[in-house]
């Protein structure tokens, strides 16, 4: 028998759970697995603010893809193009010319990218906060611009880079503005010319409620939590424009930052569209609850998707609701995918996924949080400890577990660090200028 190829397009946390299951469940007789994704590590993205806020290393939020699917070929480039008519895919690697890769099945899994609007100022002025680079652009911008208003006389300057806009209100813009204001409250110890009232930080939401993964009285409590802050919460607000750094919201709010993030939610990954899966309204690849790709009532043979990019329908709702795009469906997407996928290849019929949401948790800062996990409300210390126990032990590999867990150990005796490294974002211009010479 000639083992079968399956191809799978993203190394998210669907992609990377899939290929892992895939390969431990079968044998190299029965199938080989390619994985292919432009980034050489999966981004564990629930510890992006940590990560951000400086209480893990941020090597210690991502998973190196060749470390951990050593029995799985990972191809470092970009899918462009599938063709599932001719069961082919075009791959773009790094450097070198295209090249096609030929399947028997395919887990379609890029995932999502920032859901953006047609603001003026924002694709000039805006910072996202999904990928690890992002994160830790925006610690060191933010850090660096304490310097600036430590640095300067004039209060214009000082005022607009000591003025933070988060907008989006989801468990992403929560969690960052938190953990940043809480790491900038922590670097003014260190810094004699400024005080905590110096500092602006804004959340905008366009809805009348933030957290809408739980409870009101929850979203509520999150609120109230950042108002004792002294943080400007905007509910049933919009950004109208942030043109040149100047932010006009739908309240009549006007004023100048050099910080806005960008957190106001995703849509499935433009990488679809250069498919022929068929879609729903919302651009997602649509699905049957066994994550099997559906045109209609017509299944389609050897092609599966689970994660952010796909409409799969949740059995434990009423007809007509979809799961929604977070990881905790992501992950057990994909390892019920990965079996549905060797079922079929072994003459089995593939099982329905159906799981019922267990519930959320965030992070409000350093020992500050919210959860609601299977109807049981927490909040502060505990709500705070649980949502480091339950990543904890959702992030893959055993190596990254204890990393996490020694970082953690060591911020319990040793300051947070508060340096920026702004250089790493253009490391040779120094060398360039010294070159001119």
């Amino acid at each position: 028998m000639n083992p079968k190829r399956i191809l799978v397009v993203g190394a998210g946390h669907v992609g990377l759970y899939a290929a892992l299951r895939l390969s431990k469940k079968l044998s190299s007789r029965e199938a080989e697995v390619i994985v292919v994704d432009p980034q050489p590590h999966m981004t564990y993205q629930p510890f992006l603010p940590e990560a951000s806020g400086g209480n893990i290393s941020p090597r210690h939020a991502v998973v190196p893809l060749r470390r951990e699917l050593r029995r799985c070929t990972v191809v470092a480039g970009a899918v462009t193009r599938i063709d599932h008519e001719r069961r082919t895919a075009t791959i773009q690697p790094i450097v070198g010319p295209t090249r096609e890769i030929a399947y028997d099945h395919v887990v379609v899994a890029p995932g999502s990218v920032s859901r953006t609007l047609p603001i003026p100022g924002l694709h000039e002025q805006g910072i996202g906060f999904k990928t690890i680079g992002e994160a830790i652009y925006l610690r060191n911008h933010v850090l660096e611009l304490l310097d600036v208003a430590a640095a300067t006389t004039d209060p214009e300057v000082r005022r607009r880079a000591l003025t933070f806009v988060f907008v989006g209100g989801g468990y992403a813009g929560i969690e960052a503005l938190a953990e940043m204001e809480d790491m900038a409250r922590h670097a003014l110890k260190y810094y004699p010319e400024l005080k905590a009232s110096d500092m602006r930080w804004v959340l905008v939401e366009a809805t009348q409620r933030v957290l809408p993964e739980v409870d009101r009285d929850m979203g509520a409590y999150t609120v109230q939590q950042l108002l004792k802050r002294d943080m400007d919460v905007r509910l049933d607000t919009r950004l109208e424009s942030c043109v040149d750094g100047v932010v006009k919201l739908s309240d009549g709010g006007t004023f100048s930052s050099d910080t806005i993030v960008w957190t106001a939610g995703v849509k499935p990954s433009p990488m679809l569209d250069a498919t022929d899966f068929p879609r729903d309204d919302r651009r997602r690849v649509t699905c049957l609850p066994t994550l099997q790709v559906v045109d209609g009532d017509r299944v389609i043979e050897g092609a599966w998707s689970a994660g952010d990019c796909a409409a799969v329908p949740d059995l434990t709702k009423p007809p007509g609701n979809y799961c929604s795009p977070s990881a905790q469906h992501a992950v057990r997407q994909a390892q019920r995918m990965a079996d549905n996928i060797v079922a079929v290849i072994r003459g089995r019929e593939p099982i329905d996924y159906k799981h019922k949401h267990a519930g959320s948790v965030a992070s409000l800062g350093l020992h500050k949080g919210v959860a609601q996990v299977y109807g049981i409300k927490m909040t502060g210390w505990p709500a705070w400890f649980m949502h480091r126990t339950y990543h904890m032990s959702r992030i893959p590999s055993f190596n990254r577990k204890v990393r996490v867990v020694v970082d953690w150990t060591l911020a319990f005796f040793l300051k947070r660090e508060v340096v920026a490294l702004g250089q790493l974002h253009d490391p040779r211009e120094d060398f360039a200028e010294a070159s001119r010479k």
